[in-house]
């Protein structure tokens, strides 16, 4: 297919890299930097516009960091809707607010297109993979033309309903990763204080019913303290606040959402926005006085 992508961070460049390995055609856009060398060396085209992205693909995917970017690259000066002509298909894989993707679906439609929106979970490892969870919102017949897109660069594909349920499941994913994440780290530090080997306590929940890819995944970051990024705390702290926002406006408390977004906020506090969203724990520490793997005190 032939194929514009517009975001080319953490996320967006493996996904690409993904989409060309599969065959497909792609024409990049990657924010105010360069598309990466290795890219273009894979066979993609640089465009200096999203509107030149539009003009030369059929289907042109957004993967950018919140609501108001997308709303700039799909709708602002040089965006994607200026370069849009009818049958064209515009896939958001960014995780936004659900209200206003539906009103991006609206405006997208108006011009005779078809909008899905199509978030992911996985992070920087599943994107590599192309193992990522999608979750897609819009009409049947959008969902089975962008699929051979999807299974490129994902595996669990699932179609949830019409435009905004894609970005709901995302922020409902979010609030499930969050508190696991939390779960996760406030055990340890328990079991790290009263005496336990955190990595051994780690491994014996892994055969039980507490297991989760979380404690697997994230929880061996914490025992091994490393926190480089693959989805970081302040990407989270905003899918949180989108949480937060519509249980607000849905009359939906939200109590350990809000628990969750002020360990990250007190992270953030701490010069930790860039980090690892595993590195919640680092608030739990902080709050027990005690590190993961320190000596019992």
């Amino acid at each position: 297919m032939n194929v514009g992508f517009i975001g080319l961070g953490i996320m967006g460049r493996p996904m690409a890299e993904n989409l060309i390995k599969a065959g497909h055609s792609l024409v990049l856009k990657s924010g105010s930097r360069p598309v990466p060398d290795a890219l273009i060396a894979a066979g993609g085209r640089a465009c200096d516009s999203a509107r030149a992205v539009a003009e030369e693909a059929d289907i042109v995917i957004t993967m950018v960091p919140d609501t108001p970017q997308v709303e700039a690259v799909l709708f602002g000066e040089g965006g994607v809707a200026e370069g849009l002509s009818p049958g064209k298909l515009v896939i958001d894989m960014s995780s936004i607010a659900p209200l206003a993707t539906k009103d991006f679906a609206r405006r997208i439609e108006a011009l005779g297109c078809h909008y899905l929106d199509a978030p992911v979970s996985g992070g920087e490892v599943g994107a590599k993979a192309g193992s990522l969870t999608i979750m897609v919102g819009g009409p049947e017949a959008a969902f089975a033309r962008a699929k051979p897109l999807f299974e490129a660069m994902g595996r669990n594909i699932t179609l949830v309903g019409g435009n905004g349920d894609g970005q709901t499941t995302k922020v409902a994913n979010q609030i499930i990763v969050a508190l696991t994440i939390e779960a996760v780290g406030e055990a340890l530090v328990f079991a790290s204080k009263a005496g336990a080997d955190p990595a051994r306590v780690r491994e014996a929940l892994m055969g039980g019913f507490a297991a989760s890819r979380i404690l697997e995944v994230h929880g061996e970051r914490m025992v091994r303290r490393t926190f480089e990024p693959g989805f970081r705390i302040e990407l989270h702290q905003k899918d949180l606040n989108l949480a937060l926002d519509d249980g607000r406006a849905l009359g939906v408390p939200l109590p350990n959402t809000a628990t969750a977004q002020e360990l990250f906020n007190t992270c953030a506090a701490h010069g930790g926005r860039g980090w690892d969203h595993s590195a919640l724990v680092r608030a739990l520490e902080l709050m027990a006085g005690h590190e993961l793997g320190q000596a019992a005190g």
